[in-house]
């Protein structure tokens, strides 16, 4: 899916993968690859590559997207033992690599990369077997993104979290698939508070455990008065 926004161009490629374009060719990947979404993909264009926790860290996905000088900034609890997947330690990424915590603000050439703490409630529905959050505090990130004076909002795999609706957003991506992060209501209630100018759900039909009714969502949305637009 290919928005044309403001003056990038974004586009959703599937799971929690987003490329954001900027008008003078900057381009940015936000958490590249999983689950086949990058199959048959190689642009090898990415300057910045963002990846906020394990489960969204992908070593293949990185280098189909990264330019060899690219910069990929990836959340400090990554570790390549977390995973039962295939993939590169940190260390040995062949790029310009960064970690990074919930507290970043750095210029990257043109683009403002901050982040934000991503996490589920220990009370919250989101849990496991044993009852521990299934994204604990500290083991990811959300990236808000100011790409050519538009700030891009992807909170990661979270729940809602105090602070988020006070945030400065234009283009909110947020994830409505529930199972592990916000639900559908959820994230449409924080758009509401955030008041972007536009709402770009992600995350979500990649498979069974995050099948939503997003037709739902984008009339929850944007009966709240918020623009909204779905993939198809």
């Amino acid at each position: 899916m290919t928005v044309h926004f403001d003056d990038c161009r974004v586009d959703w490629l599937g799971y929690a993968t987003v490329r954001i374009e900027a008008p003078d060719g900057t381009v940015v990947y936000l958490d590249p690859g999983r689950y086949g979404v990058l199959d048959d993909y190689d642009a090898g264009d990415a300057d910045i590559v963002c990846v906020s926790h394990v489960h969204h860290y992908d070593t293949d996905g990185i280098e189909r997207v990264a330019r060899d000088d690219a910069t990929v900034l990836v959340h400090e609890a990554v570790h390549h033992s977390e995973t039962d997947r295939d993939v590169t330690p940190v260390r040995d990424l062949p790029y310009d690599t960064g970690r990074v915590d919930a507290e970043l603000d750095e210029l990257l050439g043109d683009v403002i990369v901050r982040t934000t703490a991503a996490y589920n409630h220990a009370d919250g529905p989101h849990t496991d077997a044993d009852g521990e959050p299934i994204h604990p505090e500290g083991f990811g990130c959300g990236f808000l993104l100011t790409i050519d004076g538009t700030t891009v909002f992807w909170p990661g795999d979270t729940d809602v979290l105090a602070g988020h609706a006070e945030l400065d957003v234009d283009l909110f991506l947020p994830p409505i698939g529930g199972t592990f992060t916000m639900d559908r209501e959820a994230a449409a209630d924080l758009a509401e508070a955030m008041a972007p100018e536009l709402v770009l759900p992600i995350h979500y039909d990649t498979f069974e455990a995050i099948e939503v009714d997003a037709e739902a969502f984008a009339a929850d949305v944007a009966g709240l008065g918020v623009p909204v637009v779905l993939d198809g």
